[in-house]
């Protein structure tokens, strides 16, 4: 039995049998995850992104944009409402993958359900598998995808919209690698797009969940794939990775639904900015530090979050959630680092951009070795009198190691959608 027959096999058996009750509360938590990131990425979006909106809604449709009263149709809602969530640098992820979930699966799922009166069971369900064979196919590939340029959340991500698709749909299992197959042709998403003063990073995800659903419904149409076209000469593996693990793909006796291992955000910048944010702060609180008394700030961490994260020069607020430099020196200088916290105004004031010039970033050869198992920051601050204190976080908040309380997420939730409008579909995610 090839690959992709090995895992559809695992996929279709899961999807066609009752989940653990813990497993679908998780998911439910990843749905009102992802609605709160949504919709406060709706509530504070650029006017380019509202031109787009406002072009999109002429056209009929029943699917809601989150966040607002606006309705147009399912791929355009999907593209939006993933655009919005990942913008806010708040969604979910899975480190061993090193793959956002949330912004593209639900965004398909969710807009499919008010169109086609999907059960919020299926939807749980699609979300689980969902997770599934995105987060297993991005194991696979790492960490190899990523050093060659591709964003696994899109690549990836298309295939687990698929797959999510396909089971809140009852695919049968021919159909449900018919889905697969579609997707891995429409896998997509390049790091390039983040580089920069880009704002093209969450377009990678929105794809990504746009993809997923064509895909699905092409192969609810009836049109039949390849053999293997995860494990095929010129397949999945052999193009966007090296040197591949099919382990994740063919060995399923961990005992855990992947779902079960994803990391949530309390702050609203990259994941890899987050252990560097809580030992800034950890030192912070402890020692009563005052901004002014520091001369100079070294960050030592792993390989993969230095490369594209380690900039000074901070040309706007998708730079500056990227940033550890700049994510550091306003956690210091604000003491908080929500969503509101990367304005234009506040990244251009003064005192945080000063700073961060004093904040360098260097690659640690423990830190990595470390990683993906654990990925990790020591933070070493001088003070102008000459004094050092350090801090080292392995696990930030929101590591499964070191969750969000279901009381943090929906604090989180709450703060996202304030003065935002959620209908009445989207209430029934809420707990």
């Amino acid at each position: 039995m090839n690959i992709t027959d090995t895992f559809v096999n695992y996929l279709y058996e899961v999807a066609n049998k009752a989940l653990p009750n813990h497993v679908i509360d998780q998911a439910r938590l990843c749905a009102i995850d992802y609605v709160g990131c949504a919709a406060a990425g709706a509530r504070l979006m650029q006017e380019n992104v509202r031109q787009f909106i406002a072009a999109v809604t002429r056209q009929c449709g029943t699917s809601t944009i989150i966040g607002t009263d606006q309705v147009t149709t399912l791929h355009n809602a999907a593209l939006i409402n993933a655009m919005n969530a990942h913008a806010t640098e708040l969604d979910d992820g899975h480190r061993m993958g090193m793959i956002h979930l949330g912004a593209s699966i639900f965004s398909a799922l969710l807009p499919l359900a008010e169109l086609e009166d999907i059960s919020q069971e299926d939807v749980l369900k699609g979300a689980v598998l969902g997770y599934e064979a995105a987060v297993r196919t991005a194991m696979s590939m790492q960490p190899s995808h990523k050093i060659r340029g591709y964003h696994t959340s899109g690549t990836c991500g298309t295939i687990g919209t698929a797959i999510a698709v396909a089971t809140a749909f009852h695919f049968t299992r021919n159909e449900m690698k018919s889905a697969l197959s579609a997707a891995t042709g429409g896998a997509a998403g390049l790091l390039e797009l983040q580089e920069n003063d880009s704002e093209l990073k969450p377009y990678n995800l929105a794809h990504a969940s746009v993809a997923g659903i064509t895909a699905a419904y092409v192969a609810r149409a009836g049109y039949a794939g390849p053999e293997d076209p995860i494990g095929g000469r010129r397949g999945l593996l052999s193009v966007l990775s090296k040197d591949a693990c099919t382990d994740p793909l063919t060995c399923f006796e961990d005992g855990h639904f992947e779902i079960e291992q994803i990391y949530r955000k309390p702050y609203a910048a990259c994941r890899h900015c987050h252990p560097a944010i809580e030992a800034a702060l950890a030192i912070k609180h402890e020692y009563s530090l005052k901004v002014l008394e520091i001369d100079k700030i070294e960050v030592e961490t792993y390989k993969l979050a230095v490369e594209g994260h380690d900039h000074i020069i901070i040309p706007g607020t998708a730079s500056a959630k990227l940033s550890l430099p700049f994510s550091v020196a306003l956690a210091l200088v604000k003491d908080h680092v929500g969503l509101e916290d990367y304005s234009d105004e506040v990244i251009n004031d003064p005192s945080i951009l000063d700073l961060c010039q004093r904040v360098s970033v260097k690659i640690s050869d423990m830190l990595t070795s470390w990683s993906p198992q654990k990925r990790a920051a020591i933070i070493h601050i001088t003070t102008i009198d000459g004094r050092q204190f350090s801090s080292e976080v392995d696990y930030p908040k929101g590591e499964p190691e070191n969750p969000m309380t279901r009381s943090d997420i929906l604090e989180k939730y709450h703060e996202l959608t304030s003065g935002c409008l959620i209908n009445k579909f989207y209430k029934q995610y809420e707990l």
